[in-house]
């Protein structure tokens, strides 16, 4: 019989996460990646979630295990024959600012020793702004399964330009209702002006961060509504800016509709994959709801319960009935502008 695919599937990266948190406090080896956090938001909201990404041989299969447990589909991880770094590096100077490079410096600034395997440790995202050639990580178009049978929204976690441009036209068809994506920080820059509009195309949701999307305008535009709105005109009909602890903005192009979202105040202990987990609650919302407002309410209870913990699975962990309280707490906060 043949396997039906997961309802929604996250295509990005599986990490090994690395991090300094916003109080000291060092995190070695945690499994990480914005495929898995993306997926473990959506996971939160439903039973029917997947990734897809590459993993080199020496990635620790324990690792793909746990996240089984968790309910993720892990059938069309790409394990390669070779060993691959997918080492991840952040410190976090306060819960809005955070750095992935230099780990010595952070490391020394805490008095903790760095853990060997970040010695030669350079950056996660190197590479991703690359237009020519793929890296061994990098997903392709021949990773794309050659049915989704069942799939009815992907998310595209942060990844490298070439992913993020070859990929979709291979998920356009009937069956899958939504496509969504999140931006790598390495091609939101006015350099790829000329790019985005292609990358763009056939993407209903655009989901970046108010850093990146202040970025690519670089000395244009500076109102929220102005720079969402020319996103807009690039192709997808709703655009999300994530603005970190004072919640989204959410512009939907069709009915001009202007709202922000508020972001829950959770007690934070590592923000590390809260707009990713953003992104998956996001996506389960919008398909259930068919309103971006309540996909946006459910994207926030997913970040939410990300950061008050470490590890991508913490949040599954959450009280039963937790995420229907903060649900309906969110709610009036909402603002319509």
């Amino acid at each position: 019989m043949k396997r039906e695919s997961p309802k929604y599937l996250f295509i990005g990266g599986i990490r090994e996460d690395y991090c300094i948190t916003h109080t000291n406090r060092a995190i070695s080896g945690a499994l990480g990646g914005n495929a898995i956090y993306s997926a473990v938001g959506a996971r939160i909201w439903s039973d029917s979630v997947g990734i897809l990404g590459r993993i080199g041989s020496n990635f620790d299969r324990a690792k793909l295990e746990r996240i089984e447990q968790a309910g993720v589909d892990t059938s069309n991880i790409c394990a390669l024959a070779e060993p691959l770094s997918t080492i991840t590096f952040y410190a976090y100077l306060s819960p809005e600012e955070r750095v992935d490079v230099n780990p010595v410096v952070h490391y020394r600034r805490i008095n903790r020793p760095i853990p060997k395997e970040l010695l030669e440790y350079r950056s996660s995202t190197e590479g991703q702004g690359n237009r020519e050639s793929f890296t061994p990580l990098t997903i392709r178009p021949t990773d794309i399964p050659q049915s989704l049978n069942g799939v009815q929204g992907v998310h595209l976690a942060p990844a490298d330009y070439l992913s993020h441009v070859t990929i979709p036209p291979h998920l356009q068809s009937d069956a899958i209702r939504w496509i969504t994506l999140d931006p790598s920080i390495r091609y939101m820059t006015p350099d790829f002006k000329r790019d985005l509009p292609t990358l763009l195309k056939g993407i209903d949701v655009f989901l970046p961060s108010e850093l990146e999307a202040r970025e690519f305008f670089y000395q244009g535009k500076k109102d929220t509504w102005e720079i969402a709105e020319a996103f807009s005109e690039m192709g997808p009909r709703f655009i999300v800016i994530k603005r970190g602890k004072r919640g989204q903005a959410l512009w939907d192009r069709d009915s001009k509709r202007r709202c922000l979202i508020p972001a829950y105040p959770s007690k934070i202990r590592d923000v590390t994959g809260a707009g990713d987990a953003f992104c998956g609650g996001f996506l389960v919302g919008l398909n259930e709801t068919q309103d971006p407002v309540e996909a946006s309410l459910r994207g926030s209870v997913s970040s939410s319960l990300v950061v008050e913990g470490s590890g991508a699975l913490y949040a599954l962990g959450a009280a039963p009935g937790l995420k229907q309280a903060r649900l309906s707490a969110l709610r009036s906060g909402l603002r319509e502008i």
